[in-house]
């Protein structure tokens, strides 16, 4: 019987006092905290799964309850989706949750997040991302991403940059997103990351392309982690595997 492997970690990093970071797989959502180690969850294939990493946005007030909310969302909604088009809805509706949540609380105003994730279906896999968290397809010509970042190019010598210029909620009016939907066809054997900017930002694409070539599971998602934190761990780092197996 085919089946969805999703191995995922979230750790505050070496610098930030809190993790801001968010993660939804399935029904399962882990918010603002710190795992010990590398977890693996299995599912069957053909049933709508949402795997997705929200990166709450740094220099804002309560990223951390902007991430949850989105999670939590896609954790219900998730069920229920069939394609692009449910995609973009859901991500709008956790939009708007997110505006109201922040309505008439001067402690909220203005929190937004980042989302980046995978609805995986029967025979394809939908990728949805707004704002810089990414989402990868990892072949064996190397990684290959498939979100779409909405940000500026870097500045010149810069590999990275923290402008974003589309996420949920992170203003006082509310907006309509536009979300980023790639349909990608889905096989055994299939791997895909999915993750926050501070495993990206730190580590160069070569190096985590080098280690998913190297690993898988929960040895990819430790020594990816561990990449990170040996380049300073300067954000929270959440990240989650998906493998399609037989």
């Amino acid at each position: 019987m085919a089946y969805i492997a999703v191995t995922a970690l979230s750790h505050v990093g070496l610098v930030r006092e809190h993790n801001e970071d968010s993660l939804v797989i399935g029904p399962w959502t882990l918010c603002g905290t710190t795992t010990r180690s590398p977890q693996t969850l299995l599912f069957p294939l053909g049933r709508p799964l949402v795997v997705a990493v929200a990166d709450g946005l740094g220099g804002q007030p309560a990223g951390e309850v902007a991430s949850e909310l989105v999670v939590r969302q896609l954790a219900l909604l998730g069920p229920s989706l069939d394609g692009a088009l449910a995609v973009e809805d859901a991500l709008n509706l956790c939009n708007r949750a997110v505006h109201s949540a922040a309505d008439g609380r001067p402690d909220l105003t203005a929190m937004g997040t980042t989302v980046a994730g995978a609805l995986v279906l029967e025979d394809s896999l939908l990728s949805f991302n707004v704002g810089d968290s990414k989402v990868f397809h990892v072949t064996a010509g190397g990684l290959h991403q498939v979100s779409v970042d909405d940000s500026p190019p870097p500045e010149p010598g810069q590999r990275t940059t923290s402008v974003v210029t589309q996420v949920l909620g992170g203003s006082r009016a509310e907006h309509v997103l536009t979300p980023h939907v790639v349909n990608l066809p889905l096989s055994t054997g299939d791997r895909y990351l999915l993750c926050s900017d501070g495993l990206t930002d730190p580590v160069p694409e070569d190096a985590i392309d080098e280690v998913l070539r190297s690993h898988d599971d929960s040895k990819a998602a430790y020594e990816l982690w561990k990449a990170a934190i040996e380049a300073g761990g300067p954000d929270n780092i959440t990240l989650a595997l998906v493998r399609i197996g037989a």
